[in-house]
């Protein structure tokens, strides 16, 4: 079985920063595209940011120039730096891993979760 682990959300004050990851084990890493998701109380989960195993990166508009994704492939995590952080921001955080266009069929999987609370 595959399972996803994010840690590192927290209460952070406007305009502080934190880093999240995500911990991988039970599947293929590299055919996988590793993503963020976001999701507020009432409302549908909404794209952070996507990250393909060569290192292609796609990111909401509304975190471009502020949020990092990364992944490594030989520990088989991925991450989120998260810089410049508005009350906007709070959601629970979720990862995501689809499989890639060279990995048909399989089914994608998410982590639990992991609260970030953006508050002075």
């Amino acid at each position: 079985q595959a399972h996803l682990v994010e840690s590192g959300g927290d209460l952070v004050q406007p305009g502080g920063s934190l880093r999240l990851s995500c911990d991988a084990s039970g599947l293929l890493f590299t055919f996988y595209v590793m993503g963020w998701y976001r999701e507020v109380p009432g409302k549908q989960r909404e794209l952070v940011a996507t990250i393909t195993s060569q290192g292609k990166t796609v990111y909401a508009d509304s975190v471009k120039d502020r949020f990092t994704i990364s992944r490594d492939n030989d520990n088989r995590s991925s991450y989120l730096q998260m810089n410049n952080l508005t009350p906007e921001d709070t959601a629970v955080y979720y990862c995501n891993a689809k499989p890639s266009i060279f990995h048909p069929g399989a089914p994608e999987h998410w982590g639990q979760g992991t609260q970030v609370t953006v508050s002075s």
